[in-house]
């Protein structure tokens, strides 16, 4: 997921794939610490893509605020 496709999704899409990338940051981070998950690496590009839409967002508020 790259940051031109994320700016191209609408508000609404973006608050749904951050609520989204939160419960599969919580369901790996668990199953990492249970001893399910042996690729630990997944937690971090989840992670990088959870804060890639949340500064998306972000940029989208304070557009919306200026305009």
């Amino acid at each position: 997921m790259n940051a031109k496709e994320l700016t191209q999704k609408t508000y609404i899409e973006l608050e749904k794939l951050a609520q989204d990338l939160r419960a599969e940051t919580r369901d790996l981070r668990f199953k990492i610490a249970t001893r399910q998950n042996a690729k630990v690496r997944n937690l971090r590009h989840v992670k990088k893509d959870l804060a890639r839409v949340l500064t998306t967002l972000q940029a989208k508020r304070t557009h919306e605020i200026k305009v």
